[in-house]
C-alpha cells in the first residue's frame, strides 16, 4: 500500500513562489514501477491534473502550469516536490499529490489513473 503526507503548502502574493512537498511511504517495495503526480482543485471546480512524473523522471503538465510549475522527486524516491513559480490568484486551490502503481508513457493527468491520495495542502495566492 501507499500512504502519501503533502506538507509547504500556505499564502503568498502574486508573482510569487512555493514549493509543495509529498512524503511517500511504499509497501512491498518502492522501487517497482510507478507514477506520480499533482491535483488541485477549487471551490465549485473539477479536481485538475496539473503535473505528472515516472520513476525514470518523465513528466507531463497542463497548459495552465506548463513554464510555471516544475515536478520533480528526490535521489531516494521518497519525496516529490512542485516547484511554483509566477503565482497567479487562479493558482488558489487545495493541492493533492497522487500515486499509482505501474509506469505509464507520458505519465498521465486522469484523476481515474491514480489509486492513492494525500489528504491536501492549501495553497492561497492574494492579488
Amino acid at each position: 500500500q501507499v500512504q502519501l503526507v503533502e506538507s509547504g503548502g500556505g499564502s503568498v502574493q502574486a508573482g510569487g513562489s512555493l514549493r509543495l512537498s509529498c512524503a511517500v511511504s511504499r509497501s512491498p517495495s518502492r522501487y517497482t514501477n510507478y507514477c506520480m503526480a499533482w491535483f488541485r482543485q477549487a471551490p465549485g471546480k473539477a479536481r485538475e491534473g496539473i503535473a505528472a512524473l515516472d520513476i525514470g523522471g518523465i513528466t507531463a503538465y497542463s497548459d495552465s502550469v506548463k513554464g510555471r510549475f516544475s515536478i520533480s522527486q528526490d535521489s531516494a524516491r521518497n519525496t516529490l516536490y512542485l516547484e511554483m513559480n509566477g503565482l497567479k490568484p487562479e493558482d488558489t486551490a487545495m493541492y493533492y499529490c497522487a500515486y499509482r502503481w505501474g509506469g505509464w508513457r507520458p505519465p498521465p493527468l486522469a484523476e481515474t489513473e491514480y489509486a492513492y491520495w494525500g489528504q491536501g495542502a492549501q495553497v492561497t495566492v492574494s492579488s
